[in-house]
C-alpha cells in the first residue's frame, strides 16, 4: 500500500497572530451575514500573512495610546474592528461595529479603549 503525504508547502507564513479578548467582538460578528464574516477572516488572514499591512486594511488611530482600526469594506458598507498590539506580533481584538457615518464614533473608541485597558489589567 503506497501512502501518500502530503505538505504544507503553500501555507502562507504568519507575520502576526489575532487573538480575542472577552465576548466583545464575537457579539458584533455573530450578528453578521455569511459574506460580511467572510470578508472580515479574509481581512484577519490578510492581515497576519503580509510583512506590510497597507493602511486600507490596519490603521493606527491617531491619539488613542496604542489603538488600530481593522478596516473592512463589503459592497458600500464598511465595518471597523478596533484592535492593539501585545508583544508585538500579537494582535487583540476588541470590539466591531459597522460604520454609518465618516467620524468614527466617539462611544466605539472608549469602548476599545476600556477593552484595552482591561485586558492590560489582567495581565
Amino acid at each position: 500500500m503506497k501512502h501518500t503525504y502530503i505538505c504544507n508547502v503553500d501555507k502562507p507564513q504568519k507575520y502576526r497572530q489575532i487573538t480575542f479578548f472577552g465576548d466583545y467582538f464575537q457579539n458584533f460578528f455573530s450578528k453578521q451575514n455569511q459574506k460580511v464574516k467572510a470578508k472580515i477572516i479574509w481581512t484577519f488572514e490578510l492581515i497576519e500573512e503580509l510583512e506590510r499591512v497597507p493602511e486600507t486594511y490596519l490603521k493606527h488611530l491617531e491619539n488613542t495610546n496604542g489603538l488600530y482600526e481593522i478596516r473592512v469594506q463589503f459592497g458600500s458598507n464598511i465595518f471597523r474592528v478596533f484592535c492593539f498590539f501585545d508583544q508585538g506580533k500579537l494582535i487583540v481584538v476588541a470590539n466591531g461595529f459597522q460604520k454609518k457615518t465618516q467620524k468614527t464614533p466617539k462611544k466605539e473608541i472608549e469602548l476599545a479603549l476600556k477593552i484595552k485597558s482591561e485586558y492590560e489589567s489582567r495581565k
